[in-house]
Parts: structure tokens; sequence; C-alpha cells
């Protein structure tokens, strides 16, 4: 596809002054795939809290519903083909992304929502809960694929989800037509794993562990993702190459001791990966119920 012909992203969530997480590391691999961003930060923080203790700015709810109400209302509308949003300040962002999301597709069916819906992880929620509530009743059945990582999904859906089956079950049960789910379990020792549903599909990409990767590894993720659906790539293949890209940044950036995602010096991971990823087809819920 020729980049003139990539339709243009809105990318919501948080931005950082210094690293690669939220809107930094989503808004350079959409530019990186030749597309045209408008970025809108959700909060504005120094640094990546896991770094230590920084200062954390959210955009107040009346101002960000006027920036939603002024794209809204942009003469430049029709360019936008996708919305991606990720980390959100408050309830209150969530509704109005959604009622964005809302208002684009009523001129363009067609409109492509990527939901993040940023949460939480295995040590838990890292969101108040009002967030994390309005996340899945207002976005997530909006979304035309949302990216939760396994413990993301276990909370939205109210189960523990200790198999991949529990994990299939359960992304199916959530709404979306289609689902990405980050941190699942691998089949191969060593190894982690991205799972991916959809209405017939069932694909499992695994690599190789890397201890202790930087932050951002979603973000990334769900980004490249989106532009590689975008690009008309089959389903399978546009997981595979966004895995890759991810672990073959994930895999330099820890080679180079760095405490954040080179991205800069690996720009061609994200347009060209060459890393190795294990593509599995795993039993679907529909070839199951078959007499």
């Amino acid at each position: 596809m020729d980049e003139s012909e990539k339709g243009t992203v809105i990318v919501i969530s948080s931005h950082v002054v210094r690293g690669t997480v939220g809107n930094r590391a989503a808004v350079f691999a959409l530019e990186t795939l030749g597309h045209p961003v408008w970025a809108l930060p959700t909060v504005i923080l120094p640094w990546h809290p896991g770094h230590g203790r920084a200062t954390r700015v959210p955009i107040s709810a009346e101002d960000f519903e006027a920036i939603i109400s002024d794209l809204i209302r942009a003469p430049w509308r029709g360019e936008v083909k996708a919305v991606l949003s990720g980390y959100l300040g408050s309830a209150a962002q969530a509704r109005s992304v959604a009622r964005l999301v809302e208002s684009l597709r009523a001129d363009n069916p067609d409109l492509f929502y990527m939901c993040d819906p940023v949460c939480g992880d295995d040590r838990g929620l890292y969101v108040p809960e009002e967030t994390a509530l309005a996340i899945r009743d207002s976005l997530i059945p909006l979304a035309s694929v949302a990216t939760p990582n396994r413990f993301e999904l276990a909370w939205l859906a109210g189960t523990p989800l200790e198999t991949n089956g529990a994990i299939i079950e359960a992304a199916l049960s959530l709404g979306p037509p289609r689902m990405l789910v980050t941190s699942a379990l691998p089949m191969m020792a060593g190894s982690t794993g991205n799972l991916y549903l959809s209405g017939r599909d069932a694909l499992l990409a695994e690599h190789r562990l890397v201890p202790n990767p930087p932050n951002g590894t979603g973000d990334l993720l769900s980004a490249i993702f989106l532009s590689r659906l975008m690009e008309g790539l089959p389903d399978e293949r546009a997981l595979s190459m966004a895995t890759a890209s991810v672990f073959e940044i994930v895999t330099r950036t820890a080679k180079r001791g760095a405490d954040e995602l080179t991205l800069e010096q690996d720009a061609s991971s994200i347009a060209t990966p060459m890393a190795m990823v294990h593509m599995r087809r795993l039993m679907h819920p529909t070839q199951m119920r078959r007499p």
C-alpha cells in the first residue's frame, strides 16, 4: 500500500517527557509505518512511574471533553480512518473517547477502533476502579479490536484465566469481534505469547521470553498491529509481523542495557522485522461445538 493511502489515526494515551511508552511509542510506530497521526495526551508525566516518583498532570475532564468536541467538528475529520486509545486518566475521559468514536462512525461505519484497556497487571489495578469500569462498559463494546494483557482480560471478564482455553472463552464473552491478549500462556518453555481471537480463529504467536522487558511493549504492539490490519494483511500475517517487531526491539533494547525501548535506533524493526515467531492455531470454540 502506498503511504499516501494510509489513513490518519487518532492516538489517545499518556505522554511522557522522557521515554517510549504511551503516545510516545504508538505515535512513533504509526508514523514509521506511514500514517499521519493526531496525538491527544490523557496525562503528562516526566517519565514512567516505574522509574520512580513522577509528577502526574492529568488533562481535566472539562478540557479533555472540549478537545474531543473540537476533534468531532474538525474540518479534517474525514481523514481519520482509525482511533487507538490506551492509558486514560479518568472515567470521564473514557466516556469522551466513546463519544468521539461514535461520532466518527456516524460518518464512516468502517472506522477502526482499537481499545488497549490499560488498567493493570499481575500486581493489580493501577487505575481507579471507576476508570476500569468505564473502559469495560463504554469502550470495549465499541472496539473493533481490544488488546488487553491477561490480567486485564481476567479483570474485565470477572474470571480467573489459568489456561489458554479460559482466555479464549473470556475473550469471546467480553464482546469485541476481535481480541489480542498479551502475556498469554506459552506452549514452549521459556517463551511468552500473544493470543488472538476472532469469530473463527484462535492464533498463538510465541517467542522467547526476554527477562525484565522495559515498559511500553503493549503500546507498541497495539500500534503496529493496528497498522498491519489497516494495510489489509490477513490476521495471521498481521499478528506475526507485529509480534516479531516488538520481540526484535525488546531483544535489541536488552542487549544495549537500555531502560526504555530504543525505538529511535530500531525503526527498521518496526517496518521490516526479521525475528522468528512461532505461530500456532489453537482449537476455537466453534470447532469444539461442531457435531
